[in-house]
Order: C-alpha cells, then structure tokens, then sequence
C-alpha cells in the first residue's frame, strides 16, 4: 500500500469524497452539487487564503483535506475540514492529512487547527480524540421542515412579533446592504462573537466594515449561493438583521445564519420578527423551498427557545475542536 498526499488539481478527484461521505456522515443533508463544490474550491470564503490536498491508496483519491488561512484576525488559527472516504477509513489516510495540516499550519506561523465533527457519526469524534484534539465547544444542529410546518402558527408568531415591535420598521434585500445601512450591519455583524457562546473556542471577534461585508457577499455569490437578509430599524438606525443562505440554483436546503438584535433593542421580538419576515420573502423567491438548518451554541438557550416556538427540532449535535501545533 502506498499513500501520497500532494495538493488538489482537479475538484473532479475529490468531488466523489465529499459525495460519499456527505452520505455516510450526515445522510439527511445532501452533498452540495458537482459545480457547487468546483466553485467552492476557487472561491474560498472573503478573508481567507485556501489550501486543498487530496490523499491517494495506490494512486486512487481517498481522502480530501481543506485549510482556511484566516488573513484580517484570528491569525494564530486554521480551520480544517477532513475528510476520508467510509471504505479507506482506519488505514491511516485521516493521521497523513493531519501531518499535512500541522505542516502547512506551521510553515504559516499558525498556532492551533480547528476544525469540527458531527455526532450522528462516530468516526469524526473517534478521529479527533485519537490525535489529541481537545473538544471546546458544542453546536447544535436544528431543522425546520417546511413540508410539515404549522403556517398557522408561524403567521400568529409574526403578528405577535409586530405587536411587541412598535415603531420599528423592516428593511429587506438580496446579497450585498443597501449603501444607507451597509455600516450599521457591518458594525451589528461585528458583535457577533461577543454576543454567541463559543465555549473555550479561540476565536476573537472579528473587525468587519463594509468592504468586508460587500466581499464576503460577493464571495458568497461566487460560490453558488444567494442570501436574503432583513432588518429591523428604528428610527432609521440598523438594531436588528438576520440573514438565509440558499443554493443560487434554488435547491431545496437551505441554511439559517446569523440573527443580532443591538443590546437596547432585546425584549420586542425583534429576533423572531425578522427571523418569520425574511423566511416568508425567501419563499416567495424559492417554492420549492422545503428544509432549513440553523446552528446554535447548545447552550444558547434563548435562541433555541426562538427556533423551536417557530418548528425547528434539533437532530444533531455538533462537537468542535481544537489543537495546538
């Protein structure tokens, strides 16, 4: 047996891993599609440098490693996705990955690799642990099924929403904030890491303004993907925002992000409000809409408390880990 790391050329050789193993490890989530992931792997998110590797058994790809080079902050940190076909796994192909990721970490200046595994399936916990990783921090995973949901209650939930919401307004748009608000999302999207629980994660908050916000929505398009956001306002000031993220393509996934309300503004349903608003305008755009996952700190128990009166059920957990190099 004869294994060989060296980087990617092709998304083509590792397409298939991805593939196999969204399968294996997450079955409820599709993998993205072929041209999603080749736009991925040429567009690496705004503010960071990619690497991408591709391990061999005997010439033949089994295993697939992604590293994130964050450039603006958190300049000690690399975020690695690891990924090892079902049927190559335990023959050592995951530990020449690794070696690969504390390498390239080290040539950089790095000080620590982050990465993360889902608990539906062992292997990624039972890898992590075996080289040393240290859990930090737990993340649940929890779903809307819009084929299945109560409209009923979520049409009461918005009028309730508005009844504690007086004398604010709503602002919604597509991908990059109108020029007249872009600041005040970039400095609301700031606090984001002060406001979430991120256990014992290293992770500084991070310093964005609006170029930031408009590359990383550029970005985002370049990868395949569109967002829909709506504020809250009051007085014509930003306190509220929340963002969808959706296949370009209008795949039937989606993803729930972020959700901020400014600290004076808490109280007023102002999270569930633009939540309920911005789920009704991504399905005027996408009908055939029908599932959407959000990720929440398992110990953010007001948000969860949020998603679950709007239907979303968790049905995974999420470990993140850390390691020094």
């Amino acid at each position: 047996m004869t294994l060989l790391s060296e980087p990617v050329a092709s998304p083509d050789e590792v397409y298939e891993i991805e593939r196999a193993c969204a399968e294996h490890d997450r079955p409820d989530t599709p993998a993205v599609s072929r041209s999603a992931f080749a736009a991925g792997l040429a567009t690496p998110p705004a503010g960071y440098r990619a690497e991408h590797h591709v391990a061999r058994l005997d010439g033949v790809p089994v295993g697939y490693l992604e590293l994130l080079f964050p450039q603006a902050d958190n300049l000690g940190n690399v975020e690695v996705e690891l990924m090892v076909l079902p049927s190559a796994r335990r023959r050592g192909v995951g530990r020449a990955l690794h070696a690969v990721a504390v390498e390239r970490a080290r040539a950089d200046g790095r000080v620590r690799l982050l990465g993360l595994s889902v608990q539906r399936h062992p292997d990624g916990s039972a890898f992590a642990a075996t080289i040393g990783a240290k859990a930090v921090h737990e993340e649940l995973r929890s779903r809307l099924d819009l084929r299945t949901c109560d409209q009923d209650r979520l049409d009461a939930l918005l009028a309730e929403a508005w009844r504690k919401a007086t004398g604010y307004r709503l602002m919604q748009w597509t991908g990059v904030p109108p020029d007249a608000i872009i600041d005040e999302v970039a400095a609301l999207d700031s606090t984001f890491m002060d406001e979430a629980p991120t256990g014992d994660l290293e992770w500084e908050a991070e310093r964005i303004d609006a170029d930031r916000v408009r590359a990383a929505e550029e970005r985002q398009a370049g990868r395949g993907r569109i967002t829909f956001h709506t504020a809250a306002l009051y007085r014509d000031h930003v306190v509220g925002w929340t963002l969808l993220n959706c296949a370009a393509d209008g795949d039937r996934f989606a993803k729930q992000n972020v959700t901020l309300v400014a600290p004076g503004h808490r109280g007023r349903r102002l999270g569930q409000l633009v939540k309920l608003a911005n789920l009704a305008r991504a399905r005027t755009h996408y009908p055939g809409l029908q599932v959407i996952d959000t990720f929440n700190a398992a110990s953010n128990e007001h948000m969860l408390r949020i998603n679950r009166e709007m239907g979303y059920r968790a049905v995974e957990s999420r470990i993140f880990w850390q390691q020094g190099v």
